[in-house]
């Protein structure tokens, strides 16, 4: 019998002359079995944005942590923004989550960009409706849940990704890209990932004009192995 793999990777950088990024990205494995990632893009950018955007993070991993389901984490997470800083600020809110009590994959989201399946069946389009947290009072969060099936992807991003080319009267054309995505070739989600983000830095001349950050899953066929779970990180700083 042959396993599933579930792989997952991410690019962010901050907008040319920051800093600090305003997006933050966090994971915790789910105390049922599988994890989550999620993913805040704070108002404006630079340290304030920031630094709300990990506070908003944190709060979502500990609920997740502690039990609580994606919607309800999103929603308290939502109510906690709005009442801290008396609807005067926003953010958007992504959470992915692997769920093996269900067995599926959960797709929570308080964000007007969409986000995209790419599988068998060809390309799909999430678009929905959907307001980020804090500035209303009764804000609902979108959830989608999708099986898990191989050759699956999935592809989030916060919305300086869609901005990426605005300068130059240019367009990254997601969409697009993805609808070509040669799903049953198998490829990594690190390739998926590279790709766009590479595509969408190359289109604002390496100088990028807002925060940006991109995260692809995908679920792939794999002979039987040592259930090993593996993790890598890359990240380049300036030393003092």
């Amino acid at each position: 019998m042959r396993m599933l793999e579930i792989e997952v990777a991410a690019a962010k950088i901050a907008r040319h002359g920051s800093v600090e990024s305003g997006d933050t990205l966090e994971m915790i494995e789910r105390p049922g079995g599988g994890f989550s990632f999620v993913l805040v893009d704070g108002q404006g950018t630079g340290r304030g944005a920031k630094t709300l955007s990990n506070l908003l993070a944190t709060r979502a991993i500990a609920l997740l942590k502690d039990g609580a389901r994606d919607l309800a984490a999103a929603r308290a997470v939502h109510d906690y923004l709005y009442t801290y800083r008396m609807g005067q600020v926003a953010a958007t809110l992504n959470i992915l989550s692997v769920d093996f009590q269900s067995g599926k994959l959960l797709v929570t989201r308080n964000n007007p960009a969409p986000f995209f399946v790419v599988d068998h069946a060809g390309m799909r389009s999430y678009n929905e409706p959907s307001k980020p947290i804090g500035l209303e009072p009764m804000i609902r969060p979108n959830l989608t849940e999708l099986p898990l099936r191989p050759y699956t992807y999935v592809v989030i991003f916060t919305d300086g990704l869609l901005r990426a080319g605005e300068p130059y009267d240019e367009d990254l054309e997601l969409a697009n890209f993805l609808a070509g995505w040669p799903a049953e070739a198998g490829r990594s989600a690190q390739s998926l990932t590279e790709t766009i983000f590479q595509r969408a830095v190359a289109l604002d001349r390496g100088a990028p004009s807002d925060d940006m950050s991109v995260l692809a899953l995908a679920i792939l066929p794999r002979e039987p192995t040592t259930p090993v779970r593996r993790m890598l990180v890359h990240l380049p700083f300036e030393p003092l």
